[in-house]
C-alpha cells in the first residue's frame, strides 16, 4: 500500500553545537513534524562545533544518515535548522532522500493552516521569499541534466542563467503584487483600529506560544462576557491552530467594556520571513493597552517558551506594554488553582469558570486603573445622558433630586471630560 502523507515516516536530524536548549528544540521539532501529518521514525543527532559548510553534517554522519534512511525505507529527512541552498542540494545528492529544513517545515504548516485571505497572502509572501535564494539549485540541476555533468556549451549556460533571472523577476513581481494586496487589507484593519481608538475602548491582546491555550481562554471569556456566543474562535489541541487575529468586545457586569484580541502563536526559531509577513496580523498586539501572555505551565519547557515569546515580541518591535503572565493548564498539575501571584501573574485552568473570573478581575485592575469616581447631577431634560451612563458606565448610586438625577458613577477620564458640565 502506498504511504500517504498522513502516515509519512521521517527522520529528524539535529546538530548539537552546545546550544543551551538543544534537547528542547529537537523535542519541538518532533511536535512540528506531527503537526505536518508526519511521524518520527528515528532521530539522528551529531555533536559538532560548527556546521559543515557543504553538507551541514560531517561526512561520516551523512553516510550514517544515508544508511539509516535506506534501512528504514524513509525518503524524507527533517533537519532542525535553516540550511543553505547548497547544503540542501548536497545532502539530497549524497543521501538520496528529500531534505526539509526547519524553516520549510514551519512554512508548510502555516500554508495548511491559513484560512483567511490575509493569512494566505502572508504565508505565500514568506514562501516566495524562502524560495528566492534557492532558485539556483533547481535551475542548475536542470542544466546538468541538459548539458551533462562535464559542462556543456557556453550558449546553454547562458540560457540557463537567463532563465534563472526570469524566475527571480517573476518571484519578485509576485511578492510585490501580494504585498500590494496585503496593504489594502492592512488599510481596512488600520481604519477599524482607528474607529475603536476613537471609541476609547481599551484593548487587551492574548500572546504566547502556540497551543498554550489562548483561544480556549478567549472562548471562555466570550461565553461569560461576550455579546454573542456565535463569535467564538477556532480552537484545537494542535500547533498553530489559528493564524488570524480575532478581536471580540467583552462587557463586564459593571458595564466596563474592553476588546480582547487572540493572536497567532509563536514557536522557537520562527522563520524571519514569516515574522515579517505576519507583522500586520500582530499589529493588534502592538497597539494593545495590555498583553496577556498565556503559558502552558504543564510543559517542562515553559520557561524557554516564555523566552521565545519575549524574543519574538522584541523582534517585531512590541515592547514596554504592561503584561500579565497567565500560567495555564494547571489542571494537569498537582497544584491548587486559581491562584494569584502578585499583581501580574495568575495560575489557572482555561477550562475552569472560577479561573476565568479571577483572570477578568486581574485584567480589570490593569485596564481600568485610571478610571475615576465622580458625582454627576444631570437635569431631567437630559435623560439621554442618564440612559447612556446606565448602559455604558458603572453606576454606584442613583438619587432623584428636585433639580435632576444625581449619579455616583465610575468613568474613564475621556468620559469624565465629556460630562464635566454635570460634575458636582
Amino acid at each position: 500500500m502506498e504511504t500517504t502523507q498522513a502516515t509519512q515516516p521521517v527522520i529528524i536530524a539535529g546538530l548539537n553545537n552546545n546550544q543551551a536548549n538543544f534537547d528542547y528544540s529537537m523535542s519541538e521539532l518532533g511536535n512540528l513534524v506531527a503537526a505536518n501529518q508526519m511521524t518520527v521514525a528515528e532521530t539522528m543527532i551529531q555533536n559538532l562545533e560548527r556546521p559543515n559548510p557543504a553538507t551541514y553534517f560531517g561526512k561520516g554522519k551523512v553516510e550514517e544518515l544515508t544508511q539509516l534512511a535506506a534501512s528504514l525505507a524513509v525518503d524524507t529527512v527533517v533537519v532542525n535548522d535553516e540550511l543553505t541552498p547548497s547544503q540542501i542540494r548536497n545532502l539530497e545528492e549524497q543521501s538520496k532522500v528529500r531534505i526539509i529544513d526547519r524553516t520549510a517545515l514551519i512554512l508548510e504548516i502555516f500554508a495548511q493552516r491559513a484560512q483567511t485571505k490575509e493569512a494566505k497572502l502572508q504565508v505565500e509572501i514568506a514562501q516566495l521569499q524562502y524560495r528566492l535564494p534557492r532558485l539556483r539549485t533547481s535551475v542548475n540541476q536542470r542544466l546538468d541534466q541538459q548539458t551533462g555533468a562535464g559542462g556543456g556549451s557556453f550558449t546553454n549556460r547562458g540560457a540557463g542563467e537567463t532563465k534563472l533571472e526570469m524566475n527571480r523577476r517573476t518571484i519578485k513581481n509576485s511578492i510585490s503584487h501580494l504585498r500590494a494586496e496585503l496593504n489594502e487589507i492592512d488599510k481596512s484593519a488600520v481604519t477599524r483600529r482607528a474607529q475603536r481608538d476613537k471609541n476609547d475602548i481599551p484593548n487587551a491582546a492574548l500572546v504566547g506560544y502556540t497551543n498554550a491555550g489562548k483561544s480556549t481562554i478567549m472562548n471562555g471569556l466570550i461565553k461569560l462576557f461576550g455579546i454573542d456566543d456565535d463569535k467564538q474562535v477556532f480552537e484545537k489541541d494542535m500547533l498553530f491552530a489559528t493564524l488570524d487575529t480575532s478581536v471580540r468586545q467583552l462587557t463586564l457586569p459593571d458595564n466596563k467594556q474592553f476588546l480582547l484580541s487572540d493572536t497567532v502563536g509563536f514557536v522557537s526559531q520562527l522563520p524571519t520571513h514569516l515574522v515579517e509577513a505576519f507583522k500586520s496580523t500582530l499589529a493588534e498586539a502592538a497597539q494593545a493597552d495590555l498583553l496577556i501572555q498565556v503559558i502552558d505551565y504543564s510543559d517542562p519547557h515553559y520557561k524557554e517558551m516564555m523566552q521565545t515569546t519575549a524574543d519574538t515580541l522584541a523582534e517585531i518591535g512590541i515592547k514596554d506594554i504592561p503584561t500579565i503572565n497567565v500560567f495555564n493548564k494547571a489542571d494537569k498539575l498537582t497544584i491548587e488553582y486559581p491562584a494569584l501571584e502578585g499583581d501580574d501573574q495568575i495560575v489557572l485552568s482555561a477550562q475552569d469558570p472560577k479561573s476565568l473570573q479571577m483572570l477578568v478581575d486581574l485584567i480589570r485592575q490593569h485596564l481600568f486603573k485610571n478610571f475615576v469616581t465622580a458625582d454627576l447631577l444631570i437635569p431631567f431634560s437630559n435623560g439621554d445622558v442618564v440612559s447612556f451612563l446606565n448602559d455604558q458606565a458603572n453606576i454606584i448610586k442613583t438619587e432623584y433630586l428636585a433639580n435632576g438625577t444625581k449619579l455616583k458613577v465610575e468613568l474613564s477620564k475621556v468620559d469624565l471630560e465629556r460630562f464635566k458640565q454635570y460634575v458636582v
